[in-house]
């Protein structure tokens, strides 16, 4: 008899706490009391399963044995070793008959009647009083392997299902510019890259990121975590406004250079609803919250539209567009604005048409209307937007 008695209240505990499945637990403990057993007195090819009563701690061991006929396995000669070697036709797929493993069905039907191949038959085994010193480290080893494998498996279920969303945590440590945040069951890392420019946390400190990947290492479980990704304001916005999280009202584009600008397009499913209105809120509250939240990042928020030349209009604001030639072969738009609004639609270092051009995904050219023209080609190369042709 193994003593689990004193392993409930730690078993309630786990469940509880840690969200881990009693049922699970139970099981990692019996396999992992079998492999020792099998360790200690099994033999080769042994198929050993292990029953366990939590509530007065005794324990049950069997043999597996599967079921099969010569159709599955060859049998090997009568003068032949288990363990010597024979020739085998190539062609031959049947595995090797062992009596520690397999059970032919003629001798099955002599337990069970209605047996059928491949089916697997009971057989109890000596429940040993004493394990030894090898097979109880080993026995406790495999166990704690186990509960920190369902607790990773439990972790990963919890928060595969919140990939995508924004979630809180506390900043547990500050190493080389990686944020570590504390989620309790699991460790956030924000790359100094997925940060905001200019942001500054210390040890303590509550923090919002966007989740975008979960994934399990051999030590744990790591949450991938951005402030940088242009999906974090349209999160931070379906906080901020209800229209936005019901989904009748509909952020379609999003184009962001953290710490400094975005622009967003948004669009309503409600005639009803202004779309701009739902972003900006009474007195500007919504889309204040957000910039607070981005460190004061300015955020240009504009209505979608499914024409391009009133969508790229709208996308290069605050400048006024007095003429637009939309090229669709090339996919450029070609823009005149008056001369004294060419600067500010180009944008401090083209930082204005450079965002219009992610978000509407068109080439973008601005000219001036007394014929002095400036193109934002140059600074859209290096984000791909630009296609010269080429395949």
């Amino acid at each position: 008899m193994l003593d689990l008695k004193t392993m409930k209240s730690a078993l309630e505990q786990l469940e509880q706490e840690r969200k881990i499945p009693r049922e699970k637990i139970i099981d990692a403990i019996e396999q992992a009391l079998a492999a020792a057993y099998k360790k200690e007195y099994g033999k080769k090819g042994q198929i050993v399963r292990a029953k366990i009563d939590i509530d007065t701690g005794e324990m049950e061991f069997y043999q597996v044995k599967i079921v099969v006929d010569e159709s599955i396995i060859r049998m090997p000669k009568d003068d032949e070793e288990e363990d010597d070697e024979e020739e085998i036709d190539e062609d031959d797929e049947r595995v090797r008959f062992n009596e520690e493993h397999h059970i032919l069905i003629e001798d099955a039907k002599k337990i069970k009647n209605n047996v059928k191949l491949e089916e697997e038959l009971i057989f109890p085994l000596e429940n040993k009083e004493d394990y030894g010193r090898i097979a109880a480290q080993t026995a406790k080893q495999v166990i704690i392997q186990k509960i920190r494998e369902a607790e990773r498996g439990a972790i990963v279920d919890e928060y595969g299902s919140k990939e995508g969303e924004i979630i809180n945590g506390i900043v547990q440590k500050i190493e080389r510019g990686v944020l570590y945040i504390d989620f309790n069951r699991a460790t956030g890392i924000l790359l100094p890259e997925e940060q905001i420019p200019g942001e500054f946390y210390n040890r303590g400190d509550r923090i919002k990121a966007y989740l975008y990947s979960v994934e399990e290492t051999p030590r744990g479980v790591n949450l991938k975590l951005s402030r940088t990704h242009p999906e974090f304001i349209e999160g931070l916005f379906a906080m901020e406004a209800p229209e936005i999280a019901s989904g009748v009202v509909e952020i379609k584009s999003i184009a962001r250079e953290a710490g400094s600008r975005s622009k967003i397009a948004v669009f309503s499913n409600d005639e009803h609803i202004d779309p701009i209105g739902s972003c900006v809120g009474q007195k500007g509250v919504r889309v204040s919250t957000v910039m607070s939240e981005l460190g004061g990042e300015k955020i240009d928020i504009i209505p979608w539209s499914g024409d391009p030349e009133t969508y790229i209009a709208s996308a290069i604001s605050p400048a006024n567009v007095l003429n637009i030639e939309v090229v669709e072969k090339e996919h450029k738009a070609l823009i005149e604005v008056a001369n004294d609004q060419l600067s500010l639609a180009i944008g401090k270092g083209g930082q204005n048409v450079r965002l219009a051009a992610k978000l509407t995904g068109w080439r973008i050219d601005i000219k001036g209307m007394e014929g002095s023209t400036e193109s934002n080609e140059d600074v859209l190369e290096d984000d791909g937007i630009v296609d010269d042709g080429t395949e």
